[in-house]
């Protein structure tokens, strides 16, 4: 059955993520790198203001929620186009081209990220990130190799 779709970081899509993150975590490898990670997205066409989240590896499972962690070890700023390419298509060429382009600020220890985004998903995180890109609904879903 297809799932809803929702504009990326709307609040019905930030719940379905969530949801969707949940449903897969028993199934999902630990992530390959601890890192406490604060994150900034701006220019969200259907936000008046920037929104703000985190990335905690600290504990062994990967969670990702609203609003800021304290003592993180890097801050990262993406603008929304970036971010999709980043977290919901994972086209690591984009971001490669984001990151050199200057659209990602990283404030910290940036080597933490690169480990971070080291692995390829495989299995079930596949499955997960093509259901991701599914419920997305500002951009063309690819199937992701």
């Amino acid at each position: 059955m297809p799932e809803s779709t929702h504009l990326f970081l709307s609040d019905d899509w930030i719940d379905a993520a969530r949801e969707l993150r949940n449903e897969f975590a028993d199934r999902i490898p630990d992530p390959p790198v601890a890192v406490k990670l604060n994150v900034i997205i701006t220019e969200i066409p259907h936000r008046d203001e920037d929104l703000e989240g985190h990335i905690d590896s600290s504990g062994g499972e990967l969670i990702i929620e609203r609003g800021h962690i304290d003592e993180p070890e890097l801050t990262i700023t993406v603008d929304y186009n970036t971010a999709i390419s980043a977290f919901v298509t994972r086209d690591q060429q984009a971001v490669m081209q984001a990151f050199l382009g200057g659209k990602i600020l990283v404030e910290g220890d940036a080597s933490q990220l690169l480990m971070l985004q080291a692995s390829e998903p495989t299995g079930d995180a596949v499955e997960m990130y093509q259901r991701l890109a599914a419920m997305t609904a500002d951009i063309e879903p690819d199937p992701i190799d």
